[in-house]
């Protein structure tokens, strides 16, 4: 992987390619967790390869790519969610029936729309990505300590919800 992400960083376009997609699964898992909706999903995940291609050159430690690119799918996630947010509907909104292709996921995925944002973020990172505390920690900018403690936090929130 080292070697791919140092071929990406010389600007080789078929290694960026295949690096991209070896995380595709891990950031759309990510991004629909934050946002909920495979449009904006998409929009997230595209402009996030983006601006990873663009800025590659910037990655110090070739270890953290993982990190480094999940940081910026959070923060473009963020950003969609306050323009979302600002926007106001000025009349009320059609409804489309949509077939949930992974109607098998919908308890999991409700619970973890039911979470406060900082919790959410948290536990995607941690029960579905896999990053240790002390990693999430770094992504988010939290000390270890915050991070277990938002861990507990969201655990306890999940289980009065379930009840």
């Amino acid at each position: 992987m080292d070697k791919l992400i140092q071929r990406a960083k010389d600007k080789d376009a078929a290694a960026f390619a295949e690096l991209m997609q070896r995380q595709m699964q891990s950031m759309y898992k990510t991004a629909w967790a934050m946002l909920g909706n495979d449009e904006d999903v998409a929009d997230v995940v595209q402009e996030t390869i983006l601006t990873c291609y663009e800025k590659i050159g910037q990655l110090k430690t070739d270890a953290y790519f993982h990190t480094w690119m999940i940081r910026i799918l959070l923060n473009k996630c963020n950003d969609l969610l306050r323009k979302r947010s600002r926007m106001q509907l000025t009349e009320e909104p059609i409804e489309i029936p949509v077939l949930d292709r992974a109607f098998e996921n919908a308890e999991w995925k409700e619970a973890i729309r039911m979470l406060d944002e900082k919790y959410r973020v948290v536990v995607l990172l941690y029960y579905i990505e896999g990053f240790s505390t002390a990693d999430i920690g770094k992504i988010l900018g939290l000390t270890e300590g915050a991070v277990r403690s938002r861990l507990s936090r969201a655990r306890k929130q999940l289980g009065e919800k379930m009840k």
